[in-house]
C-alpha cells in the first residue's frame, strides 16, 4: 500500500523542511508510490542535505537514469538504491566546511534564549561517569554536578539531549553539599566537573569557582579537574591555583570548533587561556574528544597538534586524550530534529558497542595520527583513548592496560606524579 505524506505531517524532520522541499516529497512519493518505509527514508535523507547544506534532493532525482524504463515497485526500489548510494557516499567523503560560514565564538557566560535557574541540589552531586560502558576502557572517573546542563550549543552534543534545553541549573546549596562529601582520606579520587556542563564557561558565579577551589584544598587526596571549551580564566588568574587542580581544555580542529561548537571560545583563544593557567603554574590537559573526520582533517588537525608542540612544554600538561563521537539513537535523532546546520552526521556510522560511531580503520586512522604528531610528548604527558573499545589501545599506543581498574590506577599515578 502506497504512503501519504499526510502521515509524516506531525514529524519534526518535515515540519522544518522548507516548502520546496515538502513539495518535491509529496511528488515523488505520488508519482513512485513509496512505501511508508521508503518514504520515512527519503525524509531523513531530504533533512541529511538540506543540514549538510548540499541539497536539493530534486538535483539528485534529475540525474537519475533508466527511471522511465521500470514500473510499479520495482521503479520505486531502483529510485531509492540509487539515492541511498548517493546518500551513503556523501557520508563516505565527510563534513566539508569551506564554503559554510563559521558560528560566533565567546569566552563565557550565558547566550540569548537561556534561563539561569537556582533551586537546592539533589541528594548527591558525586557520582560515576555518566556514559561509562564495560564495553569500553573507561578511567572510572566520578562527577561533580556543580552546574546541570551547558550553555554552549555544540552541534554534536549529547548533554542537550538529556537536560532541559536552555534552561541551566545552579545549586543554591553547593557549598554545604561540598562540605557534606563523604570522602576517605586513604583513597586518591579523580573527580571532574565537566560531564553536565562546561567547568570554565560561567567564571566565579555565584562563587562556584571560590567553591571548588576550597574543596580541592580541604581534599588533597582528590585531583580536581575542570574540563572546558571556554577562555574565561580571569578568577584562575586572580587567585593561586590549588596544587591538585588540573585544568583541560577540550579541542578540535579550528574548522570543527568554528562550525559545530557553537559559543565557545575559539582554538587559538582556549590555547592561549590554558597557556597563561599554566604560566600561573596549574597543571593543564588536553582532551581530543571528539576528532571529527572531515575533509582536509588531517591539515587541519595538524595546525592544533603544532601548535601544542611549539607553545607547550610537557612538564605542564597532564595528560592528552583522544576519543570520537559516539551516538545512541535518540541523540541522532535529536541532532536531526534540530534542524541546524552541522556535517557532523555526514560521516559513516556503524555499531559499536551498542552505540553508533565512525568504523574501526577510521578511528585507528585518526588516534594513529593524533598520538604520532605529538611524539616530543610521548613518555612525558599521559595519553589515553576515552570511551573507545579496549582494542584500540594497543595499536594506537603499542600497550594497554588489562582492565579500567589498571587504567585508573596508572592515570592517577601519573597525575599525582605531575602533582609532586
Amino acid at each position: 500500500m502506497a504512503a501519504s505524506i499526510d502521515q509524516f505531517s506531525d514529524n519534526p524532520l518535515y515540519i522544518k523542511l522548507p516548502a520546496p522541499q515538502k513539495q518535491a516529497l509529496e511528488n515523488l512519493c505520488r508519482e513512485y508510490r513509496l512505501s511508508f518505509q521508503q518514504l520515512r527514508t527519503l525524509l531523513i535523507i531530504t533533512s541529511d542535505l538540506e543540514m549538510w547544506k548540499i541539497g536539493p534532493l530534486t538535483a539528485w532525482i534529475d540525474e537519475l537514469p533508466d527511471m522511465e524504463r521500470r514500473s510499479g515497485k520495482q521503479r520505486a526500489a531502483a529510485l531509492m538504491r540509487e539515492l541511498e548510494r548517493r546518500w551513503q557516499r556523501e557520508k563516505e567523503l565527510g563534513g566539508s566546511y569551506e564554503n559554510l560560514r563559521p558560528s560566533p565564538h565567546s569566552s563565557g557566560g550565558s547566550s540569548p534564549g537561556q534561563t539561569l535557574i537556582e533551586r537546592p541540589a539533589p541528594e548527591t552531586i558525586l557520582g560515576s561517569c555518566p556514559v561509562a560502558s564495560e564495553k569500553t576502557r573507561c578511567c572510572n572517573l566520578m562527577t561533580l554536578d556543580a552546574v546541570v546542563n551547558c550553555g554552549y550549543g555544540c552541534a554534536y552534543c549529547t548533554i542537550q539531549s538529556f537536560y532541559d534545553e536552555g534552561r541551566i541549573f545552579f545549586h543554591q546549596d553547593l557549598a554545604q553539599k561540598l562540605q557534606g562529601l563523604r570522602l576517605d582520606p586513604d583513597t586518591i579520587y579523580h573527580i571532574g566537573t565537566g560531564q553536565s556542563s562546561d567547568s570554565l564557561m560561567w567564571g566565579n558565579r555565584g562563587g562556584l569557582l571560590e567553591l571548588l577551589f576550597d574543596f580541592a584544598e580541604a581534599n588533597p587526596n582528590v585531583i580536581l579537574e575542570l574540563k572546558t571549551k571556554s577562555a574565561n580564566i580571569a578568577y584562575i588568574l586572580e587567585r593561586k591555583p590549588p596544587r591538585n587542580l588540573l585544568i583541560t581544555w577540550s579541542l578540535n580542529s579550528e574548522a570543527i570548533a568554528d562550525h559545530e561548537e557553537r559559543g565557545t571560545a575559539s582554538v587559538p583563544e582556549r590555547l592561549d587561556a590554558a597557556r597563561r593557567v599554566a604560566e600561573k603554574g596549574c597543571l593543564i590537559g588536553f582532551h581530543f574528544h571528539p576528532m571529527v573526520p572531515h575533509q582536509g582533517w588531517k591539515k587541519a588537525y595538524g595546525r592544533t597538534f603544532d601548535r601544542l608542540v611549539r607553545d607547550f612544554t610537557p612538564e605542564r600538561v597532564a595528560m592528552v586524550s583522544f576519543g570520537t563521537l559516539t551516538y545512541i539513537k535518540p541523540v541522532i535523532r535529536a541532532i536531526r530534529e534540530r534542524g541546524e546546520e552541522t556535517q557532523v552526521l555526514r560521516m559513516p556510522l556503524v555499531e559499536s558497542a551498542g552505540k553508533y560511531s565512525y568504523p574501526d580503520e577510521i578511528k585507528l586512522e585518526l588516534f594513529r595520527f593524533a598520538y604520532n604528531r605529538l611524539c616530543p610528548w610521548h613518555g612525558k604527558t599521559f595519553f589515553y583513548l576515552c570511551m573507545e573499545p579496549a582494542h584500540f589501545w594497543e595499536p594506537v599506543f603499542g600497550y594497554s592496560y588489562p582492565d579500567n581498574a589498571s587504567f585508573e590506577e596508572a592515570m592517577k599515578r601519573a597525575y599525582l606524579h605531575k602533582i609532586g
